[in-house]
């Protein structure tokens, strides 16, 4: 989410801008059928518009289920140009949204409801029984919870930026809850309509430092149900194991998929979850392709710009996804394609603007690098001592820094400059010398540190960081921060409170990078306790979160020495 003005405006996850396509018209060449009921096992109906190739016989079918008003999909993702294709076309309401019936209630009925929406298709005389799924965002996530339930019409899917990974992306992350996403999404899906235009009349800069958690979509302007049933339920528990998928789930999968994402994608963590969970079952990837991109969240569906934040990248960032995803559909569904002649796996190096390519992902070759926390105690803000080496430290003093849960370190954006929140007393910043040789970077990065602190509960956050020559400090990843809630320290099915003073490791997933970091660059991580409201504040007290109304600062203590090593773990590509 950015910033405008004293607002919020929703960034990402589940976003429903408007792309600026224009008006499709299709004369003669298909055939509407608008607000079709389709019936769902338990009696509630979903309505769909419908688009038939006009001319005689039976039609693979691309189906897209929404929840953000099905009217506006088929000019927004150019969908004519399936139609003209020689597909036919369904997009529907979700469950409680737009025209359908029942009540919206997140992920949980759509695997259901999207197997009993492709079963009807199959069964439809302008359909020849074979089906695929498109769509980005929630519409991508509705297709593996759909193809988890195997109906035997599906052929093949385009998930796109799918949000899948509970406690790791929304409504948590790494056990933090993520404020920024929560309120303003649920807003906007509260009721059949979308709501989000009220988003931009709440004074978010006052609401999210109110406590208690539970009390905030009524003091927004509405109670939500969902807001106060994610709260209520803060380890991986039963109701979100409902659409938690597991390896049996992944060896389950047969048919073909096409994986889209971006390096600035919300849900990067997410799609790429189900790409991983794919890859990990017996036969490894098979006929499943993964593209990642310099994109942002609509950027990662529509094929990307030329820019991100303080990033400029060549023409060969862009490409022609709905292009990539007709070929695709050609193959696996029309099956007037002998194969789909296309890497496993494309994956842009941003900073050198190339494509790399390969079997896997991570790409081989790539090999874990440690670069190391060093100092002498004082990393505290920008003008510090804090270094990151390839040398292990040796006895070092630890760095020191005291997190106050009514002063939080503001969230900020991906590709924009760090240097303003650097300046913080309470952020400690790690950087390299000026590199002499350029270090590419391609997969999952992560944050090890050894902690203590005061409080029986606090997080930790790390920022990765490129500097540029001028000393711009430029964000990468998709988002604010990498985060750890101490009390999920061994995962999310259960919290445990820490010891006060005893020293304590933890690993902060920060996300995935492809990026080249140049000669005369610096490597930096910062490292804090706070990124708001991207996540809520910690009160550090360990007391249940959603509930808590006081606070407590917290001392924070980050060792790097001979037998507590702090560092940031780094998958670098060998160049040959």
């Amino acid at each position: 989410m950015r910033r405008c003005g004293s607002n919020w405006v929703i960034r990402g996850l589940f976003a429903t801008a408007v792309f600026g396509l224009g008006p499709s018209v299709l004369s003669s060449q298909a055939v509407n059928r608008f607000g079709v009921p389709i019936p769902m096992r338990d009696g509630v109906r979903l309505v769909a518009n419908l688009w038939v190739p006009s001319g005689v016989g039976r039609f693979p079918t691309i189906l897209l289920r929404t929840p953000y008003d099905k009217t506006a999909q088929f000019t927004r993702y150019r969908l004519v140009n399936y139609v003209t294709a020689g597909y036919a076309v369904v997009v529907q309401d979700t469950r409680g949204r737009g025209d359908s019936d029942g009540v919206f209630d997140f992920f949980f009925p759509e695997g259901q409801d999207g197997f009993d929406t492709i079963e009807w298709i199959a069964k439809q005389p302008w359909s020849n029984g074979r089906v695929g799924m498109d769509g980005g965002s929630y519409l991508g996530t509705v297709q593996w919870l759909a193809a988890r339930e195997r109906p035997p019409h599906l052929a093949c899917m385009v998930p796109a930026v799918s949000a899948g990974r509970w406690f790791d992306e929304i409504p948590y992350q790494g056990g933090a809850f993520r404020l920024d996403w929560a309120l303003p999404w649920l807003n906007q899906t509260s009721g059949r309509v979308d709501q989000s235009d009220l988003n931009g009349l709440v004074r978010w800069d006052s609401l999210a430092s109110k406590r208690p958690l539970v009390r905030l979509d009524s003091l927004m302007g509405r109670p939500m149900p969902l807001y106060q049933r994610f709260l209520a339920h803060p380890t991986l528990d039963q109701y979100w194991k409902r659409i938690q998928f597991t390896d049996r789930d992944f060896a389950r999968l047969t048919i073909p998929t096409l994986t889209l994402t971006g390096w600035f994608d919300g849900d990067q963590s997410g799609a790429l979850s189900y790409w991983n969970g794919i890859t990990r079952r017996p036969g490894g990837a098979g006929e499943n392709f993964l593209v990642i991109g310099p994109w942002t969240h609509g950027g990662s569906y529509l094929g990307g710009d030329l820019k991100v934040g303080a990033f400029v990248f060549d023409s060969a960032a862009i490409i022609k996804t709905q292009d990539l995803r007709i070929k695709f559909f050609d193959w696996c569904l029309k099956q007037s394609r002998p194969r789909f002649d296309e890497p496993k796996v494309r994956a842009y190096l941003m900073g050198s603007n190339r494509w790399v390519e390969g079997d896997h992902y991570p790409i081989p070759g790539t090999r874990t690098r440690s670069y190391y926390f060093r100092g002498g105690g004082h990393a505290n803000g920008l003008d510090g001592d804090g270094r990151l080496s390839l040398a292990a430290p040796e006895d070092e003093p630890p760095d020191h820094f005291d997190y106050d849960p009514n002063r939080p370190v503001p969230s900020s954006e991906p590709a924009l400059d760090q240097r303003e929140v650097e300046k913080r007393l309470d952020v400690l910043v790690y950087s390299t010398p000026v590199l002499e040789d350029p270090v590419d970077v391609l997969g999952p990065v992560f944050v090890e540190l050894e902690i203590a602190t005061d409080a029986t509960d606090t997080d930790f956050t790390a920022k990765l960081v490129d500097v540029f020559p001028d000393g711009r400090a430029i964000l990468l990843g998709p988002g604010s921060t990498g985060v750890i809630r101490a009390r999920y320290r061994f995962g999310a099915e259960r919290m445990q409170l820490l010891v006060p003073g005893a020293p304590t490791r933890l690993r902060v997933e920060l996300f995935d990078v492809g990026h080249t970091f140049h000669p005369g660059h610096r490597i930096r991580v910062e490292v804090s306790s706070s990124a708001f409201p991207y996540i809520d504040a910690n009160p550090n007290t360990g007391r249940p979160i959603a509930t808590e109304t006081l606070t407590q600062v917290a001392k924070q203590t980050v060792f790097h020495d001979r037998g507590r090593l702090s560092r940031l773990l780094l998958p670098v590509l060998e160049r040959r």
